[in-house]
């Protein structure tokens, strides 16, 4: 009698398998997969004091460096980079009316790009900006061919005022979203 209950239960089991419906197996579904991620970095960090910028001895320029970039460097990254937001916040304690530009040079020195900010002496409220490369917003080939940056600070005011708030400076910080399409 188990035998028989045995081969019912296999023969229902075969029955129902040969029935079953059952999907073809697509292995090109690789073909289709779109992988775009956000990689996100910090860029630049300037800060200085009012007592800095008063004793800079260079008439209005009291800060002046020039950073290797390569981040797109390897032509793999740069041909894959879909867009991009570089963005600055400016904070002004000090009593001086500055200037910040920053350019973007390519590996001859030539300058591809410039941002300048004119930053009131305080009080004001810290600056938030945002540069978009790509679509709707500037050239992906200032980013894909830029090799440094050079970020020039000047005093468009005086050199001997100093501001009453306590530890006066200006603070630049940057920071920037990549996307990247890798398949």
């Amino acid at each position: 009698m188990k035998r028989l209950l045995v081969r019912h239960i296999l023969a229902a089991t075969i029955l129902a398998m040969s029935l079953s419906c059952s999907e073809e197996q697509d292995f090109d579904q690789f073909d289709d997969l779109s992988i775009t991620p956000t990689v996100a970095s910090s860029l630049l960090y300037l800060e200085s004091d009012e007592e800095f910028i008063n004793d800079a001895s260079v008439a209005t320029t009291f800060y002046s460096q020039t950073f290797n970039f390569d981040a797109f460097s390897e032509q793999f990254v740069a041909e894959r980079l879909l867009e991009g937001t570089i963005f600055y916040e400016l904070e002004n304690t000090t009593s001086k009316r500055l200037n910040i530009a920053i350019e973007f040079l390519d590996e001859a020195g030539n300058v591809l790009d410039t941002e300048i900010f004119n930053i009131d002496p305080e009080p004001t409220p810290t600056q938030s900006i945002a540069i978009v490369y790509g679509s709707g917003g500037k050239s992906l080939d200032i980013l894909t061919t830029t090799s440094a940056l050079r970020v020039i600070g000047s005093n468009l005011g005086d050199s001997t005022s100093v501001s009453n708030q306590q530890d006066p400076k200006v603070i630049v910080r940057s920071a920037a979203e990549f996307l990247f399409r890798l398949k």
